[in-house]
């Protein structure tokens, strides 16, 4: 349909005429992005001339105006209408009139309308109080009516905002931040908000403003197309959702990407994420341009009286060759020659992180513009400045950022590109893959004081999930590349093999301790003929922490390091050359005792809670305090039989007591006391709140083992209490037989989706296929369960292989079920 079609349909039906032309061209496969929003802009622009100019009695005086984004002629398909109805004050009540016959229609058609009824001199009042108001005044855009009014008020208010600019831009930029705070970063987020999150169209219409005050101007290279890249995706949403949202929900992923002919979700996120990264980057120059700028003009006439006039030379102090500080940025010497000196981008990037400055955009520019690239192998000074910039903390996000910003990353690092901006889509994880492994990088510098190789552990660090950007195994893929890139780099093949080792797996680690129990000699075996070394033991122990940090707050625990210090003081035995000893059967402690012979004497069960600590290892400081709890240690005793289990975890999972580790045996009792009994050892957290009474716990116990506690049905009661929001479809449960994981037991692992109850229903399905549980270790990231079950058959030796098969398939149907 073409724009005069539309013009005739609106003007020969009115609103419905301009409702159904408005139909139609959303509808319309064919046009879409830009033309779409420029024509909706013009449809509503002739819609509203229409009924202005039949409402108004006279022109003269008064004046129609678009405003925000409208004026800026961005209409998405849900978009506000933001209008001014300006008027010169003469005639109070015909412009109070005609505003109804204006807004009622709009409001008819059920179209959103942000309104507003003003003399020049209110609008500039208003806009001198309001930022935002100001803000959307820089937009306006005349529509109908007096135009001479409408040129006036642009004239002034742009006027207004260059003259106040050393105080509204600094305004601005408290605003902006105050967004970034409260809705985080576009990069990054798995649901952001397109328009309010750091990156995002709010950012983008800000450097518009910036540019307005002729104070600065942001990095235009890349701005318009990304800025038109999230329109496009906010225009998709609003067609797929049908509402005024600018929330990109994980749920809508999918038809947005099909709306706009995308691939998948993912390919739909990094196309935001890129965008977003390219207006946080332009931001972040602009600001800094503002400040310099801000600061010169207040210090200038100053400076131009105690020299005589003249103009002041700013300084420039060196950092390294070809590299010097200038106005607080980096940027290159005269004498420098980039198309002569590869190691520069390097070397620059890795002063200016030391230093904690930022590359100026200029030296960046020049850098990607003429550097050659490096020789393949790099020579030793590459080598070393990449490791000075990544071992300088946290200054080397924003230097890295500028890197990436104009392509050197992936000039220097040509693997990089297939991580950039690469969504995780795992609640632990709060970074794109990429600025995970810078993040990771930034902690490991924290730890080089407790490795022999600290060059080593950074690389190892910046490189441990390259393997993302393939198909399969991560951590398998991860080993080939960086086999690769690491000899590319130039280090030796006996520092490439400890390299591809740490990436390999840099998983061991936390997986084992938190999946399987060091206490078997298999275990530790095992681990050690993967790490091979201790030096590179020491290396993978800080690169497991550093990881964990990096990720997220629930990928790292006092609890979860100290199981992984306790591996690894196992490990570096074994490697060191003592053998593991088999593990024995504990003597029972003196409460263990008493508890069982009480259980004995009642014929019940019996339990005691006890708060657990660790201390701090010994390369640590003490905080002050007391030492971070682990959780709390659950002592049960009780009569041997069958459902014990089963019953203990429904009974916890009532509580809302979440396990952590458990241990299960019989318990040989003192002479003189007859009777068979159970201890279980397990050491539990509260979900929230405080912990049950002991009392009341064990209530609950004895009536689920005598089944007058229906712990199924409490357990549904809760899940339908709570209503569930629609989200991604979580993948089905998964369980397994460990291959070789111990001689005592057969390991099953269970990966599923953590929900209450889901050690009920385990331990229940273990029991009807008549197994029994040694113990279990439990493991908990994001809404993913991943739990291993040390089993044995009746007489307490491992599984045959075709039966432990057959358990895990029949556990895995009834989790399924």
């Amino acid at each position: 349909m073409t724009s005069t079609d539309m013009r005739k349909d609106a003007e020969d039906s009115g609103p419905s005429g301009y409702a159904a032309a408005r139909l139609r061209l959303l509808t319309e496969e064919a046009r879409s992005g830009p033309p779409r929003r420029a024509a909706l802009s013009r449809l509503t622009d002739e819609w509203l001339t229409g009924l202005f100019t039949a409402a108004a009695e006279d022109l003269r005086g008064i004046s129609l105006v678009a405003v925000g984004g409208y004026g800026r002629g961005e209409l998405s398909p849900r978009s506000d209408l933001d209008l001014l109805l300006l008027h010169d004050g003469a005639d109070s009540k015909a412009v109070a009139a005609l505003a109804d016959r204006l807004w009622y229609p709009v409001w008819d058609l059920g179209l959103a309308l942000d309104h507003s009824v003003r003399t020049p001199a209110e609008a500039r009042k208003t806009a001198a109080e309001d930022l935002k108001v100001q803000l959307g005044l820089l937009d306006a855009r005349h529509l109908a009516g007096d135009l001479g009014l409408t040129s006036a008020l642009r004239t002034t208010v742009l006027a207004d905002w260059r003259n106040q600019a050393p105080k509204r831009l600094p305004e601005l930029q408290e605003l902006c931040a105050e967004r970034a705070e409260r809705q985080g970063e576009l990069q990054y987020l798995l649901e952001p908000d397109l328009k309010e999150a750091r990156g995002g169209l709010r950012d983008a219409t800000a450097l518009r403003a910036v540019a307005a005050s002729w104070v600065a101007d942001a990095p235009r290279e890349g701005l318009d197309d990304a800025r038109r890249r999230l329109l496009d995706v906010r225009d998709a949403l609003h067609l797929a959702t049908g509402r005024a949202t600018d929330r990109l929900a994980l749920q809508e992923q999918d038809q947005v990407a099909a709306e706009l002919g995308l691939l998948d979700a993912d390919t739909l996120l990094r196309q935001v994420y890129e965008a977003a990264r390219v207006v946080s980057y332009a931001s972040d120059v602009t600001w800094r341009e503002v400040g310099r700028v801000l600061r010169s003009r207040a210090v200038r006439p100053r400076l131009r009286a105690m020299l005589g006039g003249g103009k002041p030379v700013a300084e420039r102090s060196p950092l390294a060759e070809g590299v010097v500080e200038q106005d607080g940025e980096v940027v290159l010497a005269r004498a420098a020659r980039p198309e002569r000196d590869p190691v520069l981008p390097l070397r620059a990037a890795a002063a200016a992180a030391q230093a904690g400055l930022p590359l100026s955009l200029h030296a960046v520019r020049r850098l990607a513009a003429t550097v050659r690239s490096l020789p393949t192998p790099w020579p030793a000074e590459a080598r070393e400045q990449l490791v000075t910039l990544l071992g300088s903390g946290p200054p080397t996000i924003e230097v890295w950022e500028a890197l990436e910003a104009e392509g050197l990353i992936t000039r220097l690092l040509p693997d990089w590109e297939r991580v950039r901006c690469r969504p995780q889509r795992n609640a632990v994880h709060i970074w794109t893959v990429d600025r995970h492994l810078i993040e990771t990088a930034v902690r490991a510098s924290e730890f080089t004081r407790r490795v022999s190789r600290p060059d080593l552990l950074l690389v190892a660090a910046l490189l441990h999930d390259i393997g993302k950007g393939w198909p399969g195994d991560h951590s398998v893929a991860g080993e080939i590349i960086v086999k690769d890139v690491a000899a590319r780099i130039g280090f030796d093949r006996a520092d490439v093999t400890v390299l591809s080792t740490l990436v390999r797996h840099h998983l061991l680690l936390v997986e084992t301790a938190t999946r399987r129990d060091l206490e078997d000699p298999a275990t530790v075996r095992s681990v050690a003929e993967a790490v091979g070394s201790q030096s590179t033991l020491e290396l993978l122990h800080a690169l497991t922490e550093a990881d964990a940090l990096a990720t997220g707050p629930a990928a790292w625990s006092t609890w979860r390091g100290s199981l992984v210090t306790d591996l690894v003081k196992r490990v570096a035995a074994v490697l060191a050359g003592d053998e593991p000893d088999e593990p024995a059967t504990a003597a029972a402690t003196a409460e263990q005792e008493r508890l069982a012979i009480e259980a004995v004497a009642t014929g019940s069960p019996v339990l005691a809670l006890r708060a657990q600590t660790e201390p701090p290892a010994d390369d640590t400081e003490q905080p002050p305090g007391d030492p971070e709890p682990l959780g709390v240690e659950l002592l049960i005793a009780v009569p041997d039989r069958e459902g014990v289990l089963p019953a203990v975890a429904g009974v916890l999972a009532v509580h809302r007591l979440t396990v952590r580790t458990a241990e299960l045996r019989a318990l040989d009792l003192p002479d003189g006391v007859e009777g068979s009994v159970l201890l279980l050892n397990w050491r539990v957290a509260a979900e929230y709140g405080s912990l049950p009474q002991a009392a009341r716990l064990r209530a609950d116990l004895v009536r689920a083992l005598d089944g007058t506690l229906d712990i199924a049905g409490r357990l549904a009661e809760r899940d339908a209490a709570y209503p569930r929001r629609r989200g991604v479809i979580a993948p089905p449960p998964r369980v397994t037989v460990a291959p070789a994981a111990s001689r005592h037991a057969t390991v099953i692992e269970v990966r599923a989706q953590d929900a209450p109850g889901l050690l009920f229903r385990i331990g229940t399905a273990l029991d009807d296929a008549g197994v029994r549980v040694r113990s279990m270790h439990v493991s908990t990231l994001g809404a993913n369960a991943v739990d291993a079950f040390y089993v044995t058959g009746a007489d307490g030796s491992p599984l045959p292989g075709e039966e432990a098969t057959t358990v895990a398939r029949k556990l895995e149907e009834t989790l399924r079920a």
